[in-house]
């Protein structure tokens, strides 16, 4: 099933900076998201920011609040950022089937997201690279999960070329010097 650009959606889940410096590898973490948001900025595609508690897991980081201070945020105190009405609703109302998820923690709130957005018979496109927890075997199990309940798996090279099509679309050559 291929992931169009004008049918798809980025929902951000919880990337926070009280939480982010105890997640694995969270530099390499940060580093891939940046190339992810900034990529999919180039097609276009709509964001949704959830952010979990904010008065006890901060706000979203720094490096990626700058470039998505402009989108929708959402503060939730359910894990699923689908079990927050107004979330759900946003999406919904933006009509696309795909959903690209990325976040943390994988095995908390991205996986609860994941499986409420199949719920709602939205298609959820789980960037493996862009989602970590405190745990390596957490993050994992979480992503074996997903794909076996239909989670569609990916990572930002791949979904980013993926949304390009071509190497005469518009944005190609942006995107191959973000990925390099």
């Amino acid at each position: 099933m291929r992931i169009h650009a004008n049918d798809a959606l980025f929902c951000l889940v919880d990337v926070q900076e009280r939480l982010f410096p105890h997640i694995r590898n969270n530099e390499e973490l940060e580093k891939n998201l940046l190339i992810l948001v900034k990529g999919l900025q180039l097609h276009e595609i709509p964001f949704v920011i959830n952010e979990q508690y904010k008065k006890g897991i901060g706000e979203t980081i720094p490096s990626l609040k700058e470039l998505v201070d402009e989108y929708p945020h959402f503060e939730k105190t359910t894990f699923s950022c689908c079990k927050n009405e107004p979330t759900l609703d946003a999406i919904k109302d933006l009509k696309r089937k795909f959903v690209i998820v990325a976040g943390i923690e994988t095995h908390v709130c991205v996986l609860q997201t994941c499986i409420d957005l199949l719920e709602a018979g939205l298609q959820p496109v789980l960037v493996t690279d862009c989602v970590s927890s405190r745990k390596e075997n957490d993050t994992k199990v979480a992503i074996d999960r997903l794909v076996q309940a239909g989670v569609i798996p990916t990572t930002y090279e791949s979904l980013l070329f993926e949304l390009t099509v071509n190497a005469k679309h518009p944005v190609f050559k942006e995107i191959s010097q973000l990925v390099k």
